[in-house]
Order: structure tokens, then sequence, then C-alpha cells
């Protein structure tokens, strides 16, 4: 099939279709709203993806960039196959979760005691930080249209953001039966504060549609390291005994 731009600008598709998609959703996106974002003839992205859920699948894959985009010799990208999408995205999260500083601190015997229950807190709550801020574009475009994907809705709001508060909610109550931490309250809603609040600084403010005159920071000059701490620093204030007591 000829094409009318260049197979390197893949990428910039890519990035477009996100855009679009986490706009509008999955249904409500139309090619031609891709095409009109980047401004080319509908008939160019068939070029690039075969249809609408290629492209979509082509923006969970590639748009944060961990994967090389495909040559020019690959394209158009075919359409997924049914439970595709869900299965890459389950592979994603099952490799981030296995790897979390969380999960390995619930592999220490019950009632252990941490040896420096600050450092290990603050460790928790930057690691998950950064990998959703590794992953934000994927994150927001499967939040945005998972509820219009059934497969991969249960994918996302169960074995994802569930499983996430879950095994949080499960390390704070070991903690705080060995006196390790002191929360500010039930468990369950201290562990969806902090995976919210980390979601909402390292995914949801980069896509935030207030313009600057609404007073909408530019969050794309925030340094993810420093949010990182910042918010680090206000769980272990928030939750550890020498803190709560002072």
């Amino acid at each position: 099939m000829a094409r009318s731009i260049p197979a390197d600008r893949f990428a910039a598709v890519v990035a477009a279709a996100a855009r679009v998609f986490i706009t509008h959703g999955y249904q409500r996106t139309q090619l031609q709203d891709v095409a009109d974002a980047l401004g080319l003839a509908k008939g160019t992205l068939y070029g690039y993806a075969q249809n609408k859920a290629a492209l979509f699948a082509a923006a969970v894959r590639y748009a944060d960039g961990h994967q090389p985009v495909p040559v020019p010799a690959e394209l158009p990208v075919p359409a997924p196959t049914d439970g595709e999408i869900a299965a890459l995205v389950a592979g994603r999260l099952g490799a981030e979760l296995a790897e979390l500083h969380l999960v390995r601190a619930l592999t220490d015997p019950a009632g252990a005691e941490p040896t420096d229950p600050d450092a290990e807190l603050a460790g928790i709550v930057t690691d998950l930080y950064r990998r959703l801020a590794r992953h934000r574009v994927a994150i927001k475009l499967v939040d945005r249209c998972a509820p219009e994907l059934p497969d991969l809705a249960l994918v996302w709001f169960g074995t994802g953001r569930r499983a996430q508060i879950d095994a949080l909610t499960q390390y704070l109550i070991r903690r705080q039966d060995t006196g390790a931490l002191a929360l500010p309250g039930p468990a369950p809603l201290v562990a969806r504060t902090i995976v919210e609040l980390a979601a909402l600084w390292a995914v949801h403010c980069h896509f935030d549609p207030a313009p600057p005159t609404l007073g909408r920071s530019d969050v794309d000059q925030v340094d993810d390291t420093v949010v990182a701490l910042m918010l680090a620093e206000l769980f272990v204030r928030a939750t550890t005994p020498h803190h709560r007591s002072t």
C-alpha cells in the first residue's frame, strides 16, 4: 500500500491516537478524529493501522516507548485478536506487580519488624509512583477506555487497581499490628489514598484538559522525582508513630 507520509511517522500517529482516545473514549473515537489531529487524510492512516482497534492496541503498546515501533515492512499493524489487548495489559501489570517494593515487603515473615519503617514506606510509595509514571499514557488510555471494553475492564479494575489497593492494605495492616505504623484511618482508605494520589500526580495531572488560564499548573515541568519524594514524605509523616505523636 502506498503511503503519503513516511513510515517513520508511525510514532506520531500513535501519539495522536493516544490523545484522541483519551479525550473521547473508545466508542466515540473515529479514525477521522485521529486523521484530523495529524492534519492527514483518513485513508493515510490505513497505511499504519488496519482499523480503529489496531490503532488503539498500538497506542497501548507503543505510546510509552517501552517497545520499539514496527519497521515499515511490518505496517500496517493488524487488528488485535479477541482478548489480545486485555492480555497485553495483564502481562504488563503482572510484570510490574511482581517487582513492586510492596510485594517484596509482603514476602517478609508475618510480624517481622522492618529495620527502618520510614525508609520502607517511602521506598514503597516512590517505587509505586515511578512505575505508574513509566506507563502513564497506557494507564490513562486503559483507565479511560476500559469501561467500554468488557474484557479490558475485567483486567484493569480487577487485577490492576484492586490488586494494588488490596496488597497495600495488607501491608499497612501488618505494619500497624507490629507498631511500625500508626494509620490515620482505616487501612483500606489509607491504601486507596496512597494509590490514588500517586496515580493523580504520575498519570492523570498530565492529561488535565483545563487550560493555564483556569489555573492548571504546567505539570509537564514537574520533576517526577520531586513529586515521588514529596508523596513519600507526606505518607511517612502521616503514618509513622513518631510523626503521629508530635
